[in-house]
């Protein structure tokens, strides 16, 4: 298995918009602990990999080493890569459901 780990070009937010409703039950969504954020830009790193349904908000973000931007916001399921860094340019305030890969190192 190669090591990808001096390229971070390769890393990649996912989003799924509108999963479905026993998609979210199956995860246990419910029972994640939630985090909000004001308008704004932050700068982000993430240390683990995130799963995160946002109840509300938008968010376009920039990763560091590419050019392309991601845009999610209500409703979406998004999959945050380890190793990431971001800027999250929030549009509308966020809530959001949250979990940390705890099977990461």
């Amino acid at each position: 298995m190669a090591s990808s780990s001096s390229s971070s070009s390769n890393l990649r937010i996912v989003v799924q918009k509108n999963p479905s409703e026993s998609q979210l039950n199956e995860l246990g969504i419910k029972s994640w602990p939630k985090w909000g954020c004001s308008p704004g830009k932050y700068q982000l790193k993430f240390d683990a990999q995130e799963t995160c349904y946002l109840l509300r908000g938008k968010v376009k973000v920039s990763t560091k080493n590419s050019n392309e931007t991601v845009e999610f916001g209500a409703g979406d399921l998004v999959i945050i890569p380890k190793g990431l860094s971001c800027t999250w340019d929030v549009s509308v305030a966020v809530d959001k459901h949250y979990k940390f890969d705890s099977s990461s190192p």
